[in-house]
């Protein structure tokens, strides 16, 4: 039987590199799995631990069909690899740090998956991205103002977008993820 992709979105700042690390262990005991996205910017770069690869590296990739998934966003290139593919048909849950923008992209090609997303409250998401310290005062309000429209945005019509608020402790963010995964799959595959 197939695992279960957990494709996690949530604008910047949400947490969601935060609880994909803390997530890592208690969904290994689940069977699961945590990918690596590869991305056409600096292995230095703060932030998630990701493969930093060039634009032409990443074309290659993508040429070759190293990816399952890949998509363009905020000037970068995203990659998902291809070995989810064969997590997923060895019974495994892989966990993703997918995009909103992808999410109808991926339900065509993964049809079971359990859709994420990670919301914070506009104070708590302020604090963390002034403390973040990457952007000015006016790009954090404009971050603010796009993190109301992606928790609004209802385009995706019929699709059942789990909500999962990450402004208070991580360890109870985890503790809901799990749930929810737990919930969406037969007892015997946990």
């Amino acid at each position: 039987m197939d695992g279960r992709l957990i494709y996690l979105m949530g604008p910047s700042g949400s947490g969601k590199d935060s609880l994909i690390e803390a997530a890592r262990l208690p969904l290994r005991s689940m069977s699961g799995e945590v990918v690596r996205r590869v991305i056409t910017r600096s292995a230095e770069s703060v932030g998630e631990d990701a493969i930093g690869v060039s634009p032409e590296e990443f074309a290659q990739r993508r040429d070759k069909g190293d990816f399952a998934m890949s998509w363009h966003a905020n000037g970068l290139d995203y990659g998902i690899p291809i070995q989810i593919d064969h997590w997923l048909k060895d019974g495994r849950h892989v966990l993703v740090n997918g995009s909103r923008g992808h999410l109808a992209q991926a339900l065509k090609r993964y049809p079971t998956l359990l859709p994420v997303l990670l919301t914070v409250k506009d104070e708590v998401l302020r604090e963390r991205l002034l403390r973040r310290g990457r952007e000015s005062v006016e790009e954090i309000e404009a971050r603010l103002r796009r993190n109301g429209l992606f928790v609004a945005d209802d385009s995706l019509g019929d699709t059942n977008i789990h909500q999962l608020d990450n402004s208070g402790e991580l360890a109870v963010t985890v503790e809901h993820l799990l749930n929810v995964l737990k919930l969406s799959v037969k007892p015997d595959r946990i």
